[in-house]
């Protein structure tokens, strides 16, 4: 049997993809017997369930006259060093680079070399933040400084490499949910609460920030509605954009068509309201939401952007455009509301491709397999894996 490790894991604790992903594998690790460390500022909102095996120690934030703004940085850098001694913990794993990955590195000079960093780029980390001339050098010092780094595409990794030089190895580990949670499922009762009935049902999930396009969502919906009238869309998540979002569909006379959800803790259960969901994103590092919607059996029509179409094959899990096409979308949307052999098809496919390209043991096990790595040990029962 493999040697069971001590982590920790430092994430947001927000509903961003970030602390999702970092919670759920800190879930699925105390599972498989690792002892789990979560530290951060607050509880992850995943984090809803007792484990023997998990752990969370919240970061102390100093307020103090002479410092014009509370350090959380450096608190967390200090209570992450505090954790991994008096938890003999094997590595710390990081997920967003800013600021978590250079907290990390700061631990790790007080810790000592034995204290093993790894760090998961999740998107805007790098697409965003590295590029602001203020944070990228340090933040190409504290990546690097890391003693493995992964990213949740192809296209992230590629990113990555364009903007900083001399970047050392970067694995691919990819997004992934619990099976458990997300399947197919009969909401009924749910949509009945919705007054959704037998109308067909466009889904949209984000943070109604300028990135997502929430804008390019109403007008793919005034298209599809204007050719299926029975229409409904339902809008999960807020954001910045929600004022713009509301003044839009009621200039269009669709304000009684449009369900807000606002945020919610059970995505399943959503997800399996919807017929389509739409993601007409202007950056995507992976989509984790489209992912989560495949799951469930819901496929996307939504944009080419970032790491999306390593995720939705075009024509065979949902329908992909380019970024802002919001015409041929709404045909493809169309498409799939119209012709049930098709969506019955490509809803098949999604839980294949689901089930078997991002199979979270698959997933879990590499993680694993790279912090073993790290540590010079070795596991033994990769025989299970599906390849």
């Amino acid at each position: 049997m493999d040697e069971k490790l001590k982590i920790g894991i430092v994430c947001f604790s927000s509903m961003g993809g970030s602390g999702v992903m970092a919670t759920e594998l800190g879930k699925l690790l105390a599972e498989k017997g690792h002892q789990v460390h979560f530290i951060g500022h607050s509880l992850p909102f995943r984090l809803d369930k007792f484990s023997t095996n998990i752990f969370f120690h919240e970061t102390e934030i100093i307020d103090h006259p002479v410092l014009k703004c509370p350090p959380y940085d450096l608190s967390l850098a200090n209570k992450i060093a505090q954790i991994a001694k008096t938890k003999q913990l094997n590595l710390i794993h990081v997920h967003y680079a800013m600021p978590h990955a250079i907290c990390a590195f700061l631990a790790k000079q007080i810790v000592g070399d034995h204290l093993k960093i790894v760090t998961t780029l999740h998107g805007t980390d790098i697409t965003m933040l590295g590029r602001d001339e203020t944070l990228k050098d340090l933040l190409h010092l504290a990546i690097n400084k890391s003693d493995a780094i992964t990213a949740v595409s192809k296209d992230l990794i590629r990113e990555t490499r364009t903007l900083f030089d001399k970047m050392q190895d970067i694995d691919l580990t990819y997004n992934f949910v619990d099976e458990r949670l997300y399947y197919p499922r009969n909401v009924a009762q749910l949509g009945t609460k919705l007054a959704i009935g037998k109308d067909q049902v466009l889904l949209h999930i984000s943070n109604f920030r300028p990135v997502k396009r929430v804008m390019d969502v109403v007008d793919i919906f005034f298209l599809v509605n204007q050719r299926i009238p029975s229409t409904r869309l339902v809008l999960a998540g807020e954001g910045p954009d929600m004022s713009k979002l509301q003044t839009r569909l009621h200039e269009l006379k669709l304000d009684t068509r449009v369900h807000f959800l606002s945020k919610q803790p059970d995505i399943p259960h959503i997800m399996s309201l919807a017929d389509v969901l739409l993601l007409p994103s202007e950056q995507e590092s992976f989509g984790l939401v489209a992912f989560e919607a495949m799951a469930c059996s819901v496929p996307t029509v939504g944009s080419t952007a970032g790491g999306i179409p390593e995720l939705v094959i075009h024509g065979e899990t949902g329908f992909l455009a380019p970024i802002g096409d919001t015409q041929t979308m709404a045909e493809y949307t169309i498409q799939l509301l119209t012709d049930q052999s098709l969506m019955q098809q490509i809803k098949r496919q999604c839980l294949i491709r689901a089930r078997t390209e991002f199979n979270s043991e698959k997933i879990v096990t590499q993680y694993e397999q790279i912090y073993y790595r790290l540590l010079n040990r070795q596991i033994s029962d990769l025989a299970h894996i599906i390849s």
